[in-house]
């Protein structure tokens, strides 16, 4: 027995009928060891009245008592959620009624004429630790009970969050879509006038449907000059918009990458000489055929050169291409220009970004230029990088393959 049992007092409830049964197992319990407070009873009902009011930790029952017998009285406890250790006292011959009595609940039994100081000590040791043993078992089973509930109730908490983070991404999703097909059909529609603006402004330029006087040709100029800026946002915005709704396709064949950077050199020169700025070139190609979208790939030059040219005012401007591997090249864009802080080089590739807002302003521009290029050298299974100091300029490095995949 357990040292706690040997010095605790314990409550037994003694149910049966017969006075002299009640004082043998008195006698019994004052032998041994054990510190027992004994409350009797003499019928069922009474018992359930004792048990209603105290609490016990051992009950000895006759098998036979005036009211009902043994195994209905056990299965009734049982059913109310009492889970007592029960000796059920039997009399001589009565092993089946135990064993039915065993199936019913009972903790144990004791042939009456087997009474004794040391069977009752035994049974009733065996009996109480078995029965805290269950109640840990109990415990521990009804803690895991709430565990589970709790997390149940976690789960679903966390299902109905990831159904509402779905539904709204969906939804912003929808958002992003509708932006995107509203500003491609704005930009769309807006090119529509513009070419027309500029191609009247052209016609006047000219000349050759009447003579201007300085002060037309001058408004002409101007008129023509915004034109152009304001069809470049337009592309811009009308790109970004394609772009992001996965509409843009690549058309990719074989050209003279040389050519194409003399060319964009060329077409560049006219803006980088307004400002005063030399543009230089330096390639090194082993092999100057490329598989690629001319045309989107000189989107991206031209992006590149416009951009350093236009945050450069005093030095050169530099376009470098070199064969870094057998089917590897990389465009590089230098310029002695004004730089960017290091914190904000983080978002120089997200729309509608640029490093600072006072130079927007200054500028102009939609911040698209170098989002557009980003996107589109990914779409050419490339990467593009920046490197840069204030005050000292910057390069932009694309590496893309010689020949993308089809």
């Amino acid at each position: 027995m357990s040292a706690t049992m040997m010095h605790e007092t314990l409550s037994v409830l003694v149910i049966d009928d017969d006075v002299t049964d009640r004082m043998a197992i008195r006698r019994s319990f004052a032998k041994t060891p054990l510190q027992a407070k004994i409350t009797e009873a003499e019928t069922a009902q009474n018992a359930k009245g004792v048990l209603a009011d105290d609490s016990f930790d051992c009950i000895f029952l006759d098998f036979r008592l005036p009211d009902t017998d043994g195994i209905s009285f056990i299965k009734q406890l049982r059913l109310e959620g009492n889970f007592l250790p029960i000796i059920v006292l039997t009399g001589q011959g009565d092993e089946q009624i135990a064993v039915e009595l065993m199936k019913a609940g009972a903790s144990d039994y004791l042939a009456k004429s087997h009474l004794s100081p040391e069977n009752l000590h035994s049974l009733i040791r065996h009996a109480i630790n078995a029965y805290r043993a269950e109640q840990r078992v109990r415990a521990a089973q009804e803690q895991l009970r709430q565990t589970n509930m709790l997390l149940r109730q976690q789960n679903q908490e966390l299902e109905a969050q990831r159904q509402q983070i779905e539904r709204q991404n969906l939804r912003l999703l929808q958002a992003n879509q509708h932006k995107a097909e509203f500003l491609a059909t704005v930009s769309h529609e807006l090119r529509t006038p513009l070419n027309s603006i500029l191609g009247f402004s052209q016609i006047l330029k000219s000349q050759t449907k009447g003579s201007l006087n300085d002060y037309q040709t001058k408004m002409v100029d101007c008129i023509h000059t915004n034109g152009e800026s304001l069809l470049y946002l337009v592309n811009d915005i009308l790109d970004m918009s394609t772009i992001e709704s996965e509409r843009l396709q690549l058309t990719p064949h074989f050209f003279d990458l040389t050519t194409l950077v003399q060319e964009v050199a060329s077409e560049m020169l006219w803006v980088a000489e307004k400002k005063g700025l030399k543009v230089s070139q330096m390639i090194a190609l082993e092999n100057c055929e490329v598989y690629n979208d001319r045309q989107r790939l000189k989107q991206v030059l031209v992006n590149l050169l416009s951009n350093a040219i236009k945050f450069t005012q005093t030095g050169t401007v530099t376009i470098s291409v070199k064969t870094l591997a057998t089917n590897s090249l990389e465009i590089a864009v230098q310029d002695t220009g004004i730089g960017i802080e290091p914190e904000q080089l983080s978002t120089i590739f997200q729309p509608f970004r640029q490093a600072d807002q006072s130079i927007v302003r200054h500028h102009g521009g939609t911040g698209l230029g170098l989002a557009i290029t980003h996107s589109l050298v990914s779409m050419m299974q490339g990467f593009i990088t920046v490197d840069s100091q204030p005050n000292q300029g910057s390069t932009f490095r694309v590496q893309i393959p010689h020949t993308i995949a089809g």
